[in-house]
């Protein structure tokens, strides 16, 4: 009997969808077709390949009204906010738009005699592990970049959004990509971790939890494959005397709770200069009273379930510890969907919080933020700091020069000032301590994604 993975839909409970998962043989065999398509496609321009990869991005955002049902069938996400087109273009187009500069031989001068210069050259077979949260732009992070720089990618999506995959895998049949070049695979975690220490993959993207990365990370011992890890977050942010609370209060609800707070880089715990704490707490309180929860298929709702009742359940118990401790909540459950053992979790603000709960150390993935009152920039710092992870932080102020100096001394990948929970495709996106290594997009993505190759030849 054929194993299967089921998409279990947080909307009702019920399974959206039912794949099988690729055999040993099926697996075997997408490898080699993978390296016939990656030396089909290095034949190829990278003029050439810009063409090819524009339509795969047309044929992808054309497919965007079926995608955004799909998506809250899928992972929970209302139908309201339209999917993930706007940031599947942006970062993709930018990409292709700098993959001539940025894959472009690196030519060293000064030497008479001699024509010395450093080529930029394909990994080879780029396996993408992407996530469920974010399902498209997490994967198109590596897929576009990777594809442009001459590499062939094996995409593995979540089990929870297998479907993304398929899209993808559309897209680049309407696009005429190689045969084998892309291909997406449905696969059991062994068999995922079996592929990736035999050898065959050159370089592993992974987005996914911490112990996730550990576990990419032992597969692959011994292989010299490269990796590019984005884990875990907690990410900070830091409001001073000096913000403009109403655009404070305003970005910071929606960094928070967009998505159900199941984000990368949403905002998990907040530091408020003592003197504005209690105006920032009022208007943050009363924003937030806005993000209605309901089915995401309802053009009203705004917050929709979290992917699996697990993590919604884990969110609670972040909630019900803190307020053991002394924590203080202002918003409660305010649905009768929201309950134990349910998907469904209204956002919450929770004040007279500290480092002792695990709401404010430990990652929550949910719609749930602390909110901490500091008297200076070095208290705000120290706290922004006391974190095992460092994906971004955000800084709100109107002294740029101060969020520069501040940013500076925290420990993360990205700094924001006024603004947050967002990926500038000309900056590379990447982590420090337990959030990973590696980086994707911007020119930075492209030297991931390639091998240097020097050339040194002298004149006779």
């Amino acid at each position: 009997m054929t194993d299967t993975v089921k998409i279990i839909s947080p909307i009702d409970g019920s399974v959206y969808a039912e794949r099988p998962v690729a055999s040993a043989a099926e697996i075997e065999a997408a490898v080699v077709r993978a390296r016939a398509g990656k030396n089909a496609w290095g034949e190829v321009t990278i003029a050439e390949r810009a063409k090819v990869m524009t339509h795969f991005v047309d044929a992808l955002v054309g497919m965007n009204d079926e995608i955004v049902p799909e998506l809250a069938w899928q992972m929970g996400r209302p139908v309201r906010f339209g999917g993930e087109k706007r940031g599947v273009e942006e970062r993709s187009r930018y990409m292709i738009s700098i993959a001539e500069e940025a894959l472009a031989p690196s030519i060293k001068g000064g030497k008479e005699g001699f024509t010395r210069y450093i080529a930029r050259e394909p990994l080879g077979l780029v396996m993408v592990i992407a996530p469920w949260n974010y399902p498209y732009l997490t994967a198109v992070n590596s897929i576009v970049p990777g594809l442009m720089a001459g590499n062939a990618i094996l995409l593995k999506h979540a089990s929870q959004t297998l479907l993304v995959g398929e899209r993808f895998a559309e897209a680049a049949r309407r696009a005429g990509l190689p045969e084998g070049l892309f291909q997406n695979l449905v696969m059991s975690h062994g068999d995922t971790e079996k592929l990736i220490g035999s050898g065959a993959i050159d370089h592993i993207n992974f987005t996914g939890s911490v112990e996730g990365g550990r576990r990419i990370e032992k597969a692959a011992a011994g292989t010299f494959a490269t990796l590019g890890l984005e884990l875990g977050g907690k990410d900070p942010a830091y409001v001073r005397e000096d913000a403009d609370l109403a655009h404070s209060v305003e970005n910071l609800v929606d960094g928070s709770f967009f998505n159900s707070g199941q984000s990368c880089c949403g905002v998990e715990r907040i530091y408020v200069h003592e003197g504005v704490y209690d105006a920032f707490v009022e208007g943050f309180i009363d924003n937030a009273r806005g993000w209605t929860l309901g089915n995401p298929l309802e053009e009203s709702t705004i917050v929709g379930p979290m992917a699996r009742p697990q993590f919604a359940d884990a969110v609670r118990g972040q909630k019900e510890e803190a307020l053991r401790k002394g924590a203080t909540a202002h918003l409660g459950t305010r649905h009768a969907l929201d309950k134990a053992g349910s998907p469904y979790l209204a956002p919450e603000v929770l004040t007279n919080v500290n480092h002792q709960m695990a709401v404010m150390r430990e990652e929550s993935f949910g719609p749930i933020v602390g909110i901490m009152k500091v008297k200076d920039d070095s208290e705000a710092i120290t706290l922004m700091n006391d974190s095992p992870y460092g994906l971004t932080a955000s800084i709100w102020t109107r002294d740029i020069d101060a969020a520069a100096r501040i940013g500076a001394k925290v420990e993360t990948g990205t700094v924001f000032a006024n603004r947050c929970d967002y990926l500038d495709p000309a900056l590379v996106w990447t982590g420090v301590k337990d959030t990973g290594k590696g980086g994707a997009l911007s020119e930075i993505g492209y030297a991931n994604l390639t091998q240097p190759k020097s050339f040194h030849l002298r004149h006779i």
